[in-house]
C-alpha cells in the first residue's frame, strides 16, 4: 500500500479529521487510499499556529505525538490549486477524506509515495493495517 511522510503535528491533525487537505509543492494524479506515516521532524512552529488559531483543538504536547511509523490512513480524492479552506496553502492542496488514526507502527519514511511492502501489512503486529486496508 502507498503512503506519504507528513511531519508532526500535521499527520495527527489529518488522521484526526481536523485538516481535510494536505499541502505539497508538487501535484499528484494518485487517487485512493494510503497510509499516513509520521516522519521524525516536529514542526514546532506549525504546532504554536495550531494552538493559537484553532484554540479548540485539544493537541497533545508536542513529546506526545507518534513519530517515525505509520499512524493512520486517509483517502486522496482529488488534487487542487484552489481551496475555501483555512487548511489550504498550496500551491498544490491533495483533499483528504475518510482519515483516521491506527496505532503506531514503526516504519522508515520516504520522501514523496512510497510503497509499504505487503509484508509489512501481513505482519501480525499490524494486523489493523491489513483490516483497514481492505476497508477501502
Amino acid at each position: 500500500m502507498r503512503a506519504l511522510s507528513i511531519m508532526q503535528p500535521w499527520a495527527w491533525l489529518i488522521v484526526h479529521g481536523y485538516k481535510p487537505v494536505e499541502n505539497r509543492k508538487w501535484p499528484t494524479s494518485f487517487r485512493g487510499p494510503f497510509l499516513v506515516h509520521a516522519g521524525q521532524k516536529f514542526d514546532q512552529a506549525g504546532y504554536d499556529v495550531v494552538r493559537e488559531c484553532y484554540p479548540e483543538i485539544q493537541l497533545p504536547a508536542p513529546s506526545e505525538f507518534p513519530k517515525g511509523g505509520i499512524v493512520g490512513v486517509a483517502t486522496i480524492t482529488d488534487c487542487v490549486t484552489r481551496m475555501n479552506s483555512s487548511w489550504f496553502y498550496g500551491p498544490y492542496g491533495f483533499l483528504l477524506e475518510d482519515a483516521r488514526p491506527l496505532p503506531l507502527v514503526q516504519f522508515r519514511g520516504q520522501l514523496s509515495f512510497f510503497d509499504v511492502p505487503d509484508k509489512c501489512l501481513a505482519d501480525p503486529r499490524a494486523a489493523h493495517l491489513t483490516e483497514s486496508a481492505e476497508v477501502f
